[in-house]
């Protein structure tokens, strides 16, 4: 009876030992399993931060550049974010024939001419590769509520578009005297359209510019 009391207690010790092994075994098993998934899912996340976005920023006094800026978005598959003078312009204060209107006395001023914004910097702006800048063209420039926004942002690695919308001017110097107010970023060549522009055209405008 004792030896098969003895046996028997070394067999229980003996499973017992197998058991614990399995266990240990198994959670070593498992935790080398979480650590892949974690760095799969951290590779994940990194390739994610890295995915280019854009951006369509526009000043629009009257709805053309507007119209123009959300085609350009959709096309490219872009956010949109509006600069939004505070206080805005009225459609008085738009009328260049009468020279006592806003525009016309800001024209006649530069110092006049500086605004604040509803906001300046577009949120996680830091997220976005490339960037859209458009405008209406005022007497030969960049409409200048828009010169907030050039000034108050930094575009350091970002891609610079700049478009304007105009009737009979040009672009002119506008992007240029843009870029020179802040000159950050890669700013490319600019593009005017006019009102009513079509799809296609803006299609092969966005294909040109091989980004």
């Amino acid at each position: 009876m004792k030896k098969l009391r003895s046996f028997e207690f070394i067999s229980v010790i003996s499973v017992t030992v197998l058991v614990v092994a399995f266990l240990v075994l198994a959670g070593c098993t498992g935790q080398t399993d979480r650590g892949a998934v974690s760095e799969n899912s951290a590779t994940n996340n990194e390739g994610g931060a890295t995915m280019k976005k854009t951006l369509v920023v526009y000043y629009s006094a009257t709805g053309s550049t507007q119209d123009v800026a959300k085609e350009i978005a959709s096309r490219a598959d872009a956010d949109l974010f509006e600069v939004v003078p505070n206080p805005n312009y009225t459609a008085d204060d738009l009328n260049y024939n009468n020279p006592d209107s806003r525009v016309s006395k800001e024209h006649d001023d530069a110092s006049l001419r500086e605004c604040l914004l509803e906001q300046t910097t577009p949120d996680n702006f830091e997220n976005y590769d490339t960037v859209y800048i458009g405008y209406p063209i005022w007497w030969g420039i960049a409409a200048w509520p828009l010169d907030a926004f050039i000034k108050g942002n930094d575009f350091t690695g970002k891609t610079i578009i700049p478009f304007c919308t105009s009737s009979s001017s040009g672009l002119g110097e506008s992007a240029k005297n843009l870029q020179a107010m802040n000159n950050t970023g890669t700013w490319l060549e600019g593009k005017r359209f006019q009102s009513g522009v079509s799809g296609v055209e803006i299609d092969e405008w966005i294909d040109s510019l091989q980004l």
